[in-house]
């Protein structure tokens, strides 16, 4: 291929640029796929990490995430088994047995932040009136969710609903709370952390068979022995105002959430998922999902590697490019040897040892001024008589052509051949 010149109409550069073009789109393209990007924005007015209206979580993610905290809004029940600290942030409908199997599984990989649902809201029309942003809603009334008495860890968690609530006070912090309609809640099992004005527990953390000092220590009480140090602690939010977006309007209560979230971990420092399945978003891992995905990204990338390595060598020769030639040459010798090829392909050479001794007496003939005669013996008799006044005691040709016409195997063939030649030009000189 040479640059700018021939038939070709693209220099080696542009062919080069639309070949690396096209394969970096396409791998885009598959990353992307398999990354899930074409499942829609999770930004759909729902309590979740991906909500942007009041009820939503987005803006304590972001805040973790500005903080120097790797946050993942996980879409598959394999995060339960993570080492992380594992947010939970179901709705009304979700199932009792989804959120406790989720507890379960990570009480040994990391710590639980569970956060109830209060608001029913509906989303408002984007670009409607007040010019609304997409996930934007309306919050209705409070209401308690349905499963709370479901989840043997926790216990049954009488939840109370309040209008005239005004303040909260915890982790060494205080302030006003977002909306007088609050959820607190009652446990023996649960040791409080926040507290609204009347003393109702707003969030606490579950008090069982763990060591949980640095929780124990922000609640004031005493962290006792633990019998099982490898449990993670479980925290329960009853006012999810305390951390959603509505609530992230006061930096009292910002500094707060990121308090309860260092607490949670304690001396760990971990990543946050942030689970959005319970909410609707969850997505069954596929081909290309496991593709980018560790373990087999290095194999991905070793892949992707080879074929660069490949197409790069398709555009780099060795030498100048070869020119194409007919299938078919011009001229008498190209002909020559197309018939040598047929026949030497056919393995039929034993049918050619009489036509060429024929042909090379009647050369013979012709070159020597022998009269023409019908008779085999008497031309061939005649060249022998010439041959020996030329060549005394040379082997005479009637006796080389009989052994070339009787020749069958290759080798005895061409052996009869090289001496019929050499007799002729010694007759020709």
């Amino acid at each position: 291929m040479n640059e700018g010149g021939g038939d070709n109409p693209f220099s080696l550069r542009a062919a080069l640029g639309l070949t690396a073009f096209g394969a970096v789109v396409f791998v885009a393209l598959l990353w992307m796929i398999g990354a899930g990007m074409n499942t829609g924005s999770t930004n759909d007015g729902g309590a979740h990490a991906g909500g942007k209206g009041l009820n939503g979580f987005a803006a304590l993610a972001d805040f973790l995430e500005k903080r120097g905290h790797v946050v993942r809004r996980t879409r598959s029940d394999k995060a339960f088994s993570d080492p992380a600290l594992l947010v939970l942030t179901p709705p009304h409908s979700a199932k009792a047995e989804d959120i406790a199997n989720a507890i379960q599984q990570h009480r040994y990989a990391g710590p639980t932040l569970l956060i109830l649902p209060k608001w029913l809201a509906t989303a408002v029309p984007e670009g409607g009136e007040g010019k609304a942003r997409a996930g934007w809603v309306l919050l209705g009334g409070a209401s308690v969710p349905p499963w709370r008495d479901g989840i043997p860890a926790l216990g049954p968690l009488d939840l109370r609903g309040r209008e005239d609530a005004r303040g909260w006070n915890g982790l060494g912090r205080s302030g006003p709370l977002a909306d007088p309609h609050t959820m607190s809640m009652a446990s023996g099992r649960m040791m409080p952390l926040v507290r609204d004005d009347s003393g109702q527990m707003l969030a606490g953390f579950l008090d069982d068979d763990g060591y949980y000092p640095v929780l124990a220590k922000a609640a004031g009480v005493d962290p006792g022995d633990g019998e099982d140090d490898s449990l993670f602690p479980v925290v329960v939010v009853s006012e999810p105002d305390l951390l959603n977006n509505y609530g992230f309007a006061d930096q009292r209560r910002a500094m707060a959430a990121l308090a309860l979230i260092d607490r949670t971990m304690g001396e760990a420092r971990m990543p946050v998922d942030f689970d959005l399945t319970m909410n609707g978003h969850g997505r069954n891992a596929n081909l290309l999902t496991l593709a980018f995905t560790p373990p087999f990204l290095a194999a991905t990338l070793c892949l992707l590697m080879a074929a660069l390595v490949a197409g790069w060598r398709a555009f780099v020769r060795f030498g100048p490019p070869r020119k194409g030639t007919r299938a078919i040459a011009f001229g008498k010798q190209a002909l020559v040897a197309n018939a040598a090829g047929l026949i030497r392909r056919t393995r039929r050479l034993h049918l050619v040892t009489g036509p060429y001794a024929t042909r090379a007496r009647e050369r013979l003939v012709r070159i020597l001024a022998l009269q023409r005669v019908a008779d085999v013996a008497a031309a061939e008799a005649a060249i022998d008589r010439a041959l020996e006044a030329r060549k005394p005691g040379a082997t005479p040709f009637s006796e080389i052509a009989a052994r070339l016409r009787a020749a069958h195997r290759p080798h005895d063939i061409l052996k009869a051949a090289q001496e019929l030649h050499a007799l002729e030009r010694t007759l020709i000189r």
